[in-house]
């Protein structure tokens, strides 16, 4: 089953960058969330995750803050 992944994004943010080429070299699809352009979405970022930096990753509804690269493939199960 393929994991439902949502990415939450600025067009400015490096790391936002970095792991959307992550996913797409291990070919998984993802959501991206442009915060700059959607409020509610920013909202829901800060109320998910307690942050308002970027990138927040969602994996299966686990918050991932930041690019951690350790685990995320620990909640895909990637070694």
């Amino acid at each position: 089953m393929e994991p439902k992944i949502v990415i939450f994004t600025t067009p400015t943010c490096v790391f936002c960058r970095k792991a959307k080429e992550y996913f797409q070299s291990k070919r998984l699809k993802f959501k991206e969330v442009d915060v700059s352009r959607d409020p509610a979405a920013a909202q829901d970022m800060v109320r998910r995750s307690g942050q308002m930096g970027v990138p927040v990753i969602l994996i299966n509804n686990h918050v991932v803050v930041g690019f951690d690269v350790g685990k995320i493939e620990r909640l895909l199960s990637i070694h």
